[in-house]
């Protein structure tokens, strides 16, 4: 990923979030990746992180219609996704090399339902759904931009997220094509 399109990104997300009076706490944690795959506008997203206790993590996220947190599950960790702005898609598997049609017990906005596995759960700003651990996962914005928060068991991105595709990376190859607006993370 190039460095300029992590600038831009960041410069993006704090615009967004300052238009809709998100205030950032002081030297927030900053973590941009397109998961190794090269294509942030399709599969990219911006990360915050506002707590990362041995305990508990919370974030808030970025991402542009189009862009896909890609499909994976966690084995520690169960979290709460929240639309905080705009519209977002989360599709849930149990399995998700399972071609059946299968149910899932949910839990939306603190109200267990049953929806079938691979299916769009439409969240509207301020709405949120509990993903428990070995649930395979992914969300992406319907609305132009999205504000995401996520509220967790305590967060180790390196070595509890497993994702679908082989290829991806949690955190992306940096091409140093301009100076760095802040630093990230990973770095």
């Amino acid at each position: 990923m190039k460095r300029s399109q992590i600038n831009k990104a960041i410069v993006d997300a704090s615009n967004y979030f300052a238009s809709n009076c998100w205030s950032l706490p002081p030297q927030p944690s900053w973590d941009v990746t397109d998961f190794g795959l090269a294509s942030f506008d399709s599969k990219g997203l911006v990360l915050i992180n506002l707590a990362n206790e041995p305990e508990y993590c919370e974030k808030l996220m970025y991402a542009k219609r189009n862009q896909v947190t890609p499909e994976h599950y966690h084995k520690q960790k169960k979290e709460d996704i929240i639309c905080r702005v705009g519209e977002l898609a989360v599709v849930l598997w149990i399995d998700i090399k399972d071609t059946q049609t299968n149910k899932i017990t949910v839990q939306i906005n603190a109200e267990k339902r049953e929806v079938e596995a691979g299916t769009e759960i439409i969240l509207k700003a301020g709405e949120r759904i509990t993903i428990y651990p070995y649930q395979w996962h992914k969300f992406y914005p319907i609305s132009e931009e999205c504000i995401i928060g996520e509220v967790s068991t305590a967060n180790d991105d390196v070595n509890d997220n497993f994702f679908l595709d082989e290829h991806i990376g949690r955190y992306p190859e940096i091409l140093e094509d301009e100076p760095a607006l802040l630093k990230l993370l990973s770095e």
